[in-house]
Order: C-alpha cells, then sequence, then structure tokens
C-alpha cells in the first residue's frame, strides 16, 4: 500500500507553522513567471515584490492570509521564529489577495544565513474584518497557530511554502 507523502509534513510546516488540516480551498501563488510548489526554490531577487495569489473558495466569503518564516535568523538556531513577512485579510473568496485589505505590508525573503522555509498560510473568516486588526507590534515571534486562535480562524483552508538561501553578492572589479 504506497502513499503519498505530504510535502508539508515532510518540509516540517505542518508542526513547526500549523497543525494538520485538509485543504478545501485551491490557491496559486506566482513570483514573476515562476509559479510556487511546495518544497520549490525561490531566489529572493525574484520576490522583493509580493506575489500574484489567486484563490478558489466562495465569492461571499472572506479569508485571511499570513506569510511567515519559520527559520529566522537561522534554521539551525531560529530564535526569531516566527518572523511575519504579510498579513493580509479581507479577501472575497474567487479572486486575488490583492482585493484583501494589507494590515502588515509585505516583505520579501532575506535570509541571511542557510536554507529557509517561507510559509503562506490562507484561513477562512467568520466574517469580515473591517479594520479591526492592528499589525503586530514586531515582526518577529509571531505565531500563526496563536494569531488564528485570537480571530477565531480554525486551521488554514490552504498553505504553500517555498525554500530561499542568500544569493551571492554581485561582485563588480
Amino acid at each position: 500500500m504506497g502513499g503519498k507523502v505530504d510535502p508539508l509534513v515532510v518540509g516540517r510546516v505542518i508542526g513547526d507553522v500549523v497543525d494538520m488540516f485538509v485543504p478545501s480551498v485551491t490557491m496559486s501563488v506566482h513570483y514573476a513567471n515562476k509559479h510556487v510548489t511546495n518544497g520549490c526554490d525561490i531566489k529572493p531577487s525574484i520576490a522583493i515584490e509580493p506575489p500574484k495569489i489567486t484563490i478558489g473558495g466562495h465569492p461571499d466569503e472572506f479569508y485571511t492570509l499570513v506569510m511567515t518564516d519559520p527559520d529566522a535568523p537561522s534554521p539551525s538556531e531560529p530564535t526569531m521564529r516566527e518572523w511575519v513577512h504579510w498579513i493580509v485579510t479581507d479577501i472575497p473568496g474567487c479572486s486575488n489577495v490583492a482585493r484583501g485589505k494589507e494590515v502588515l505590508g509585505y516583505v520579501g525573503p532575506r535570509p541571511p544565513v542557510g536554507i529557509h522555509r517561507y510559509i503562506l498560510v490562507l484561513f477562512r473568516q467568520n466574517a469580515p474584518m473591517q479594520g479591526i486588526l492592528q499589525p503586530p507590534v514586531a515582526r518577529a515571534h509571531f505565531c500563526t497557530r496563536v494569531f488564528a486562535h485570537q480571530l477565531d480562524l480554525g486551521t488554514p483552508v490552504a498553505t504553500v511554502y517555498f525554500n530561499a538561501h542568500k544569493e551571492p553578492a554581485n561582485r563588480k572589479r
């Protein structure tokens, strides 16, 4: 009996960032021309701008997106786990993230050392947030689970992650 191994389990996204869940909404993530699939490599230089993200779901429902790095500052010593890169709420279903309300502005991947995982987690909201959510005081030590619990978001409906590492500096002579 051959079973398919979940890349979110293999990549320790389930465990480090979120608990086990059953995906119920489609989410497509693109940086420039590159489609993001679980565990793929994305160069920080193409991720300076926010990705284009389209979601499925229901048009009469709203969603929240959180992007974090659980490996900050270093995968071997993630003392700043999780570092939050982006929060968008009130994203209408069957649309794109650009239609939501940005609560915390996007900051692209900047891994100082090692290979970092960047996790995009989508939650279904119970109702529109309508500006009630304030951005976190700091980006370091964010916790996706606590955030979801505080807002009564439940378990994720979709998650995708990619890896990135520091790019070599351009050497000019």
